[in-house]
């Protein structure tokens, strides 16, 4: 590592959590993918103006976003590109890995088991679930499936954070308190419901089904089409 003049200086983080808006946080993950893009083409320094064109929004848009968590560039410069992205990535606990669970052995659970493109990103899905008698004790994708009973005890011996949920929706909420239970405070729901939990859980819900129906409306209206 180089010392003294040159040193590449991290930008300093000051942030209250709680002061971020949802929305905000939503969006730092495109920076990450595009950063990280951009990256990998050995691109030194970024504008506002080229993220904006990548991710479609304003360039007063991206600088108030960042402002929330530091002071990121200088005018007229842009943005340091390695520096930018690995601070980002450390704003979203993206440089440590986070063990997972997924909680029903349908089809669709099975195939996130299956699903390649989460470890490279940090998540490591080391639990499978399913209430199925006739499932438990057998193996998709190198995981045993477990009785539901035995979440409290692995969230704790695996050091489980996620929960990915892919069970009915009859089922969903009871899966969903269990976890809550057990310690886990994130939650990625594919369940169609919306799930009742404390304050201190953060879910995600998300259904392709919802989002193909309001798709329609669109090809129905297209006058409505901005």
């Amino acid at each position: 590592m180089a010392s003294g003049a040159g040193r590449r200086r991290r930008t300093q983080i000051h942030y209250v959590p709680g002061d971020v808006p949802e929305v905000v946080v939503q969006r730092l993950p495109l920076y990450v993918r595009v950063l990280a893009d951009f990256e990998e083409q050995d691109m030194q320094v970024v504008s506002s103006e080229k993220l904006g064109t990548r991710l479609n929004m304003t360039p007063a848009q991206i600088r108030k976003d960042l402002s929330y968590f530091g002071r990121f560039g200088k005018q007229g410069r842009g943005y340091n590109v390695n520096n930018l992205v690995s601070t980002l990535r450390n704003i979203l606990g993206l440089d440590i890995s986070w063990n997972a669970a997924v909680l029903g052995m349908g089809r669709l659970g099975r195939a996130v088991v299956a699903y390649p493109g989460f470890e490279p990103e940090g998540f490591r899905v080391v639990a499978a679930f399913d209430n199925d008698e006739r499932l438990t004790g057998s193996e998709v994708g190198g995981l045993r499936v477990q009785a539901m009973e035995e979440i409290p005890s692995t969230v704790k011996s695996r050091n489980i954070k996620i929960g990915i949920v892919a069970v009915p929706a009859d089922s969903a909420q009871s899966v969903i308190d269990a976890l809550v239970k057990a310690g886990v405070r994130s939650v990625l729901n594919y369940a169609p419901l919306s799930p009742k939990v404390p304050s201190s859980v953060k879910v995600r819900s998300v259904d392709p089904v919802l989002a193909l129906q309001s798709m329609t409306y669109y090809l129905k209206n297209p006058a409505d089409v901005h």
